[in-house]
C-alpha cells in the first residue's frame, strides 16, 4: 500500500482520533521519564555509598524495581485519554479490526520507530511500547505488525558517541599506576585508607595469574596489545561497590572485578581482586539483587558484560544490571528462537510434586515453568498469597540464595510440544490457568526461573565429600537467608536446588516469613511421661511460633546427611541462635555476607575481616 493510500485510510478513521505520530511521542515521552528516574537512582547510589547509607540503598533498590509499571501505567492512563477505544484499540476481542484501524495502529509503530533513529536506549524503548501497547490491545493482535516482536533498531556502536569504557596501558605507565588512576577516575567522594599500597596487591595478583596463563599458553611476555579496559560507572549493590573489567593481552580476554569496601573507620578500600569467569558469573548470578548503575547506553554496557560471560544469555545481564522488563523480553525471544528449532516435548518437572505449584519443563532448555494450583493443598494458602511471597523475593535482597523469577502472562505454548502427561497434569491441576485452542495451550499466568538440580536427587546420588559440601552449603543459605530477613519456612531438601557451580539456592516460597515475625521457641520440658509419649504438643503453640529442635526430626533421618548437618550446623537446631539472629535484624544490623570466597580478598589478615561471613 502507497503512503498516500495509507494517509487516506488514517483519515478515514474518526476525527477525534489524534495523529500516530503523536501517540508515538506520548508513548516515548513516557519511556524517557521512566528511564531518567532509572539513572538518577544509579546517581543517588553512589553518593549513599559515599556516605556508608547502607539502609539507604537498599530502599532505593527496592523501589527502583517498581518505577517500570508505575510509568506503564501512567502512560497507558494517557495514551487511552487520547484514544477513542471504539475505534479499534479493544482490551476485549470484539471481532476483527477494521483495515483502516489496522492501518492506523501500524503507523503509531511506524512513527515510533523513526523516533528512535538516534536514541541511546532503543532497545528498552521498544520494550516499554510493547508493555504500553499490550494493555490496550487484545492478545490476538500481540504480532509484529503491531508489537516489537523483533527488534527494529540495531544496538550495535550504539556508544560510538558516548564511551562506555576507558581504557589503560599498563605496559606505557605500570600496571600499578595504571590501577591507581583506573580506581581514582570513579570519583568517589570519600577517602581511600591506602589505595597505592591496595594497587600493588591487586598488581601481584594480576601478574601472578597472567603468569601462569602464559606458562600455559606458551607465551613469554606483555604483548604490544595489553591493555585493561573498565566500564565508566561503578556497580552498587548492598554495601559493596564494584569495578567491572577486562585485561586483554595476546588478544586473550581475562575478566576481572573488585569490589571497592568501607573499613570501620569510613575509609575506602579495595577489597579482592576477582579473576575467573566463575567469579564475575557469580557476581551476576540470578540468585542476586540487581545492581544500581549509571548507564547512558545499557546495550553498550550488555555487549561488554557478554565479552566477559559469553555463555550467560543477555535476558540475565539485563535483568542483572536493573533492566528485568528488556531481560524479560530477550528471555522470551530467545525462547520462541529455540522452540522453532528444537523438537523435544514440554513435559513434569522431575522430583517430588509440591503441593501449591504445577511445575513443568524443556528438557532442551534449562528453565522451569510454575503454575499456582487451582487447589492448594495447604491451609490458609490462597493464589494472592502465593503471588505476594513471589513478589517478596522479587523485591527483597536475595543474597544469593533465591532464585530470581520472570512473571509472565498469555503464554502459549505449541499444543503437539505438550506431552500427554503434562496436559493431563494441565487439565487436572490449573483448569483456571490455561485456555486450549486447536493449536495451542495457552497460560494465564506463569513463573519462569532457572532450573537447578533438587537437592534432595542431589544428595541420593551424591559422594561423601559432595554430600558433605551440598550440606554445609544448604545450611549456610538458611543462615544467609536469616540474616537477610527472611525465614525460609519449609526447609525440606526438596525446595532447594543446586546451580551449575554447586550453590545451594532456595526456590520454594509460599511459606517464606519475616524473621521479625517468627516467635523462636524451646519445646518446655513435659509434665509427665504420659504427656511426652503422647502425639500431641503438651505447650500452647501460637501463629509464627517456631521450635528449631524439631527441624532435626524431618531433616536428619539419613545418617549421612546427619552426620554432615551436625559438623556444620548444629546451631540450627537451637532456639537461642535463631533468636539472635532475629534480635540482629529488628536492630537494622546488614550482615557482611559478600558474593566471593575469602580466597580472592586482599585484607584477610586484617582481625575484623576473618569473623565476616563468605556468601
Amino acid at each position: 500500500m502507497t503512503y498516500n493510500a495509507d494517509h487516506q485510510l488514517i483519515q478515514q478513521l474518526d476525527k477525534t482520533l489524534p495523529p500516530p505520530g503523536e501517540v508515538a511521542q506520548k508513548i516515548l515521552a513516557g519511556f524517557d521519564r521512566h528511564y531518567s528516574l532509572f539513572r538518577y537512582v544509579a546517581q543517588r547510589a553512589k553518593s549513599l555509598f559515599e556516605s556508608h547509607d547502607w539502609h539507604g540503598i537498599q530502599r532505593v533498590s527496592k523501589e527502583r524495581i517498581e518505577y517500570y509499571d508505575t510509568r506503564v501505567r501512567e502512560c497507558t492512563y494517557q495514551i487511552n485519554n487520547m484514544l477513542n477505544k471504539t475505534q479499534g484499540m479493544p482490551q476485549e476481542k470484539h471481532g476483527d479490526l477494521t483495515p483502516e484501524q489496522i492501518n492506523y495502529w501500524q503507523s503509531i509503530k511506524q512513527e515510533y520507530v523513526r523516533l528512535l533513529t538516534n536514541h541511546q536506549q532503543p532497545e528498552c524503548a521498544e520494550t516499554f511500547f510493547n508493555s504500553v501497547t499490550c494493555r490496550i490491545l487484545h492478545r490476538d493482535y500481540f504480532h509484529n505488525a503491531f508489537l516489537f516482536v523483533r527488534p527494529a533498531i540495531a544496538t550495535e556502536y550504539l556508544d560510538s558517541e558516548h564511551q562506555s569504557y576507558r581504557v589503560y596501558y599498563p605496559h606505557i605507565d605500570g600496571i600499578e599506576k595504571s590501577i591507581i588512576k583506573m580506581v581514582a577516575d570513579y570519583g568517589l567522594a570519600s577517602p581511600f585508607k591506602n589505595l597505592p599500597y591496595d594497587a600493588r596487591k591487586v598488581a601481584r595478583r594480576a601478574i601472578g595469574l597472567l603468569r601462569q596463563k602464559l606458562i600455559k599458553s606458551g607465551g613469554k611476555r606483555i604483548a604490544p596489545d595489553c591493555q585493561i579496559h573498565v566500564l565508566n560507572t561503578l556497580f552498587f549493590r548492598n554495601k559493596g561497590a564494584y569495578i567491572v573489567g577486562r585485561f586483554i593481552n595476546n588478544n586473550i580476554v581475562y575478566p576481572f572485578g573488585i569490589p571497592l569496601l568501607h573499613t570501620p573507620a569510613n575509609e575506602i578500600e579495595l577489597d579482592a581482586f576477582l579473576s575467573t569467569t566463575d567469579d564475575i558469573s557469580t557476581l551476576f548470578s540470578f540468585t542476586r539483587a540487581y545492581f544500581l548503575v549509571d548507564m547512558e547506553v545499557p546495550s553498550a554496557y550488555v555487549a561488554f558484560l557478554s565479552s566477559l560471560l559469553p555463555s550467560k544469555p543477555k535476558a540475565e545481564l539485563y535483568t542483572a544490571i536493573g533492566l528485568q522488563k528488556q531481560g524479560k523480553t530477550l528471555f522470551y525471544r530467545d525462547f520462541l528462537y529455540h522452540l522453532n528449532n528444537s523438537h523435544d516435548q514440554f513435559d513434569i518437572a522431575p522430583g517430588i510434586k509440591g503441593m501449591v505449584m504445577t511445575v513443568f519443563t524443556l528438557p532442551s532448555y534449562p528453565y522451569v515453568f510454575k503454575l499456582i494450583r487451582d487447589r492448594i493443598n495447604k491451609d490458609g494458602m490462597t493464589h494472592e498469597i502465593v503471588r505476594k511471597k513471589y513478589h517478596m523475593v522479587k523485591m527483597h535482597d536475595r543474597v544469593g540464595r533465591m532464585a530470581d523469577t520472570w512473571e509472565y502472562s498469555l503464554v502459549a505454548l505449541p499444543r503437539k510440544r505438550c506431552s500427554p502427561a503434562l496436559l493431563e497434569e494441565l487439565r487436572s491441576q490449573v483448569p483456571s490457568l490455561i485456555e486450549e485452542t486447536e493449536d495451542s495451550i495457552v497460560i494465564r499466568h506463569v513463573y519462569i526461573e532457572r532450573r537447578m538440580t533438587p537437592l534432595n536427587i542431589f544428595l541420593s546420588q551424591a559422594n561423601d565429600e559432595a554430600l558433605d559440601n551440598a550440606i554445609k552449603g544448604y545450611g549456610d543459605a538458611i543462615a544467609e537467608l536469616a540474616a537477610a530477613n527472611i525465614f525460609a519456612g519449609d526447609m525440606l531438601f526438596k525446595n532447594f536446588g543446586v546451580t551449575r557451580l554447586g550453590r545451594i539456592v532456595f526456590y520454594d516460597y509460599d511459606e517464606i516469613q519475616p524473621m521479625r515475625e517468627m516467635n523462636f521457641r524451646a519445646i518446655p520440658p513435659a509434665p509427665n511421661e504420659e504427656a511426652e509419649m503422647s502425639g500431641e504438643p503438651w505447650y500452647p503453640i501460637h501463629p509464627n511460633d517456631v521450635f528449631p529442635e524439631e527441624f532435626e526430626r524431618f531433616l536428619l533421618g539419613n545418617p549421612r546427611v546427619r552426620a554432615a548437618f551436625m559438623k556444620h550446623h548444629p546451631h540450627l537446631l537451637d532456639y537461642k541462635w535463631w533468636q539472635t539472629r532475629k534480635d540482629r535484624v529488628a536492630a537494622g544490623k546488614i550482615e557482611d555476607i559478600f558474593p566471593y570466597p575469602f580466597s580472592r580478598r586482599l585484607h584477610v589478615s586484617r582481625p575484623e575481616l576473618t569473623n565476616q561471613k563468605e556468601l
